[in-house]
């Protein structure tokens, strides 16, 4: 377990981007109270030297900051009302996670009548990005809160902005997704394209990524798409379409037509239904290879 002299941090949600931010939070010297439904998550974390707290409301009572970061609304309102009903003093709790700004807002609501405070900085970055602390975090809601945290941030991020208003976080997450959601079809589509030319996977790859057509999505997820492999996830595809949701209804609410992310959010469908859920977002590769015609056995290469 960690000294804790850099602090303490609580973590409410030990999966792919909480347990990384755990795990970097640890190795930087801080002491890190976390919790996680999942047992094996919490086993996972408690190796990694992670103090684990019996629920939230406990994390909430030893912890003057908190993070969460969680995969649906409804986890992020249990754990409002778990920290709520600790009754612990004043705590500033930074929420992480992808959702609609109505979500978020009901939980500034709650917790600032509990007399606590509660930021919305969620990040850019894959799973495979906050093992390395190549995180972006879009923070908002508290100027002068930021910048007392901003040595936690840099244990486990690269930057942090502060884009001012509680909700310009998430604003901006959108924005950041709606490219990454592009990006990545697009990365598989041009690898589908060369595969069925007869160009090796590898090559499209190592060429692609010295040229124009580059991007950072391509040169995370393609190096999957080259092994035809995704099951070690740095986002699920089951987690991703709750993203993509999010994004398409604020678009809509403020009446932004986006053809190119409803065209690839088409693909992420085929891939939910086509038994893709628990794998990365990588494998909408192999929905266009089937679409495409491209035979390939699982974790090979042409």
């Amino acid at each position: 377990m960690a000294s804790g002299k850099k602090g303490v941090v609580g973590i409410v949600g030990l999966g792919i981007m909480g347990g990384a931010f755990a795990e970097n939070l640890v190795a930087a010297g801080w002491r890190v109270i976390g919790y996680d439904i999942a047992a094996v998550r919490r086993r996972a974390l408690a190796r990694a030297g992670v103090e684990i707290a019996a629920d939230a409301g406990e994390v909430a009572r030893k912890a003057k900051t908190i993070i969460t970061s969680l995969p649906k609304p409804a986890a992020l309102a249990a754990t409002v009302a778990a920290i709520v009903k600790a009754g612990a003093p004043r705590r500033t709790v930074i929420e992480m996670s992808t959702f609609t700004l109505e979500d978020k807002s009901k939980a500034f609501a709650a917790l600032h009548k509990a007399g606590h405070v509660l930021l919305d900085c969620p990040v850019s970055g894959t799973g495979a990005q906050a093992k390395t602390r190549d995180l972006v975090i879009y923070a908002s809601g508290g100027t002068a809160a930021i910048k007392r945290l901003r040595p936690m941030f840099a244990a486990f991020s690269r930057a942090v902005f502060d884009l001012g208003a509680f909700g310009n976080g998430s604003r901006m997450k959108y924005v950041a997704n709606l490219l990454v959601a592009i990006h990545n079809v697009a990365s598989a589509e041009a690898m589908v394209l060369g595969m069925k030319a007869g160009l090796p996977p590898q090559l499209i790859y190592e060429l692609i990524k010295t040229g124009a057509g580059n991007s950072r999505v391509f040169e995370l997820r393609a190096p999957m798409m080259v092994k035809n492999s995704y099951g070690d996830a740095t986002m699920k595809i089951s987690v991703w379409q709750k993203d993509m949701d999010v994004i398409g209804s604020y678009a809509r609410k403020i009446r932004v037509p986006t053809p190119m992310f409803d065209a690839s959010k088409a693909i992420y469908n085929k891939a939910l239904a086509g038994g893709h859920a628990a794998d990365d977002t990588a494998a909408v590769c192999a929905v266009l290879e089937r679409m495409a015609g491209v035979k390939r056995r699982r974790g090979k290469t042409l």
